[in-house]
């Protein structure tokens, strides 16, 4: 296993929750994110993602705003036993409206939902550590 995988794992292993904030790509999402998730799960028996709460947000310059890009991953990770975040389910439609020229998202009812969304990982991963 390459040493960069190596380290990406053990970044994972460490880390209390996972979040992952992906555009849409063909109905999907980027093949660089499948591709982390797959090495972040193997070798079998050493799934650095098991157990881990992980909540998704996309954001997309059309009106579905990545939903589509959001519903592959979470297949996956149902197989990977990774514990999802549902809500706030944060889709962010028309998202170059809502961006600043400076990158900041100024859209007040994403950035609540984000809130949100944040939040209930946050949450989510403290009930985790104690059990």
């Amino acid at each position: 296993m390459p040493e960069k995988v190596k380290d990406f794992k053990e970044k994972i292993a460490t880390a209390d929750a996972i979040l992952i904030a992906t555009p849409e790509y063909n109905f999907s999402v980027p093949r660089v994110l499948k591709n982390a998730i797959d090495w972040a799960s193997r070798p079998y028996g050493d799934n650095s993602l098991e157990g881990k709460p992980v909540a998704v947000t996309s954001a997309s310059p059309g009106m579905l705003g990545g939903a589509r890009a959001q519903y592959h991953p979470r297949q996956v990770f149902i197989s990977l036993d990774m514990y999802q975040i549902n809500r706030s389910e944060v889709i962010v439609t028309f998202a170059a409206g809502k961006i600043d020229e400076n990158g900041k998202l100024i859209d007040e009812r994403a950035r609540e939902l984000i809130k949100q969304l944040l939040e209930n990982l946050i949450d989510w991963a403290r009930r985790s550590r104690r059990e």
